[in-house]
């Protein structure tokens, strides 16, 4: 009997392949501790304030270069900061907001019919196959298994309440109503 760890490592090896998801290497740059640390802290609050609070992560074309251009720096500012403030580089911060935004539609029944393709445009991301290997990467499961896991706990809301009064033509019902009766006999 085969046991569950085996087939678990299988599993994950055989996902990582798929979508193409390689370990993370740590590696040690000069420039980052050469930044000022109130600096970094004033680059850190304005690289929030542009990437989650205008959310420039859903644009597509949105690179650390054109951050950098708005916030009046250089691209190795920017990487320096993200790299000590954030602890991963600007594309991981960038697919970390997008992959937030993309569960809380994946969650939400209102989207149920959207595809994955569409889903991953809404939150910025190029194509397909990034974007299940970014979900994955950062919640160990598939955008499409976290979607049929969440809709499953939650209950759909409640249908619209019908409308009270009387329906169109209801008026007459009476009247109709004494007619087929005198009618009748």
């Amino acid at each position: 009997m085969i046991k569950f760890a085996v087939i678990r490592r299988y599993f994950i090896h055989y996902i990582m392949a798929k979508y193409n998801i390689t370990e993370k290497k740590e590696k040690e740059a000069a420039y980052r501790s050469l930044v000022n640390p109130h600096l970094m802290d004033d680059l850190k609050e304005r690289i929030l304030k542009i990437i989650l609070f205008q959310k420039k992560y859903k644009d597509k074309n949105y690179s650390a270069k054109k951050l950098a251009a708005d916030l009046g720096t250089n691209t190795r500012y920017i990487s320096a900061v993200v790299n000590v403030r954030f602890h991963m580089n600007y594309t991981s911060l960038v697919n970390k907001y997008r992959i937030e935004e993309a569960m809380s539609i994946l969650a939400d029944h209102r989207y149920k019919d959207l595809n994955m393709e569409d889903i991953s445009d809404m939150v910025g991301f190029s194509n397909r196959q990034s974007f299940y290997a970014s979900f994955y990467r950062i919640n160990g499961c598939t955008p499409r298994s976290y979607k049929l896991q969440r809709l499953s706990m939650e209950p759909a809301p409640p249908a619209q309440p019908k409308k009270r009064g009387r329906k169109p033509g209801s008026k007459n019902k009476k009247k109709t109503q004494e007619v087929r009766e005198a009618t009748a006999l």
